[in-house]
């Protein structure tokens, strides 16, 4: 629902790109946008702001997560991480959408580092994005009452902070925004500091001012540094993934 008399989609659209791009070739950076918004619209949220500029934008790979329209949010083309032109259809490559384009945002050193602990056969996920999307439409797995956080076409997928993503940002049965962070392999416990950046960032620049954030870990082997890491922080949770296969005879029908 939107907060004021247009969705964040259309302000930015319309009023934001007449401020900020009046011209094909005029270059914004992406905390312009933020500081556009904290002015003229100050209850917008930053996350919010963030992930709209990535739903607008024809080359940004986690657009493909938000639903972006053809034709209607085919407004901006990322230059880099933090700076943003209006699109030139016909010059700039072809936009993405779902299920088209789509590839990963590109890995931190924290998440490229548990590749190497990846093996065949190990009953885990082979990627991070088949665990994402898996979980992202089974959450109840994890506790009952919880759900994808979505707004005005925005999901929890892949949300934006401070230049990196949360794998899942989700909301539990009482409203506290739940911090997802995913390792298909072993949890190492300097995945701690990359979920506790992620949390601050959120109570920062998303959660309403009395909303609790939290944590969950989830992965394939939950190491023992990481389980001494967490035994003090209450408000994360650790859980590990199993993988089950089972096989079913088909029966043919008998030739007449």
């Amino acid at each position: 629902m939107a907060i004021y008399s247009k969705s964040v989609r259309a302000l930015m659209k319309e009023d934001m790109t007449a401020a900020l791009a009046p011209a094909a070739g005029a270059v914004f950076s992406k905390q312009q946008a933020i500081d556009w918004f904290a002015k003229n619209y100050p209850k917008i949220k930053t996350g919010t702001v963030t992930a709209h500029l990535i739903r607008l934008s024809v080359n940004a790979p986690s657009r493909a997560h938000y639903s972006a329209k053809p034709g209607e949010d085919d407004v901006f083309f990322q230059v880099d991480g933090s700076h943003f032109r209006l699109y030139q259809a016909g010059q700039d490559p072809l936009p993405i959408y779902t299920g088209r384009g789509q590839t990963e945002p590109a890995k931190s050193t924290e998440d490229a580092d548990d590749d190497e602990d990846i093996a065949q056969g190990s009953g885990q996920f082979a990627y991070e994005t088949d665990l994402r999307n898996y979980l992202a439409k089974n959450l109840s797995l994890l506790e009952l009452g919880l759900r994808l956080y979505e707004d005005e076409g925005i999901t929890g997928i892949e949300f934006p902070v401070g230049g990196r993503f949360i794998d899942i940002l989700a909301l539990d049965s009482k409203g506290a925004l739940v911090v997802i962070e995913l390792k298909v392999s072993r949890g190492y416990d300097r995945v701690v500091g990359q979920l506790m950046r992620y949390i601050a960032w959120i109570r920062k620049n998303q959660a309403d001012p009395t909303q609790q954030v939290r944590g969950i870990i989830v992965a394939r082997e939950i190491s023992e540094d990481l389980f001494l890491a967490c035994s003090l922080l209450p408000d994360v949770k650790l859980y590990e993934y199993q993988l089950s296969l089972t096989l079913k005879q088909v029966q043919r029908e008998p030739r007449a």
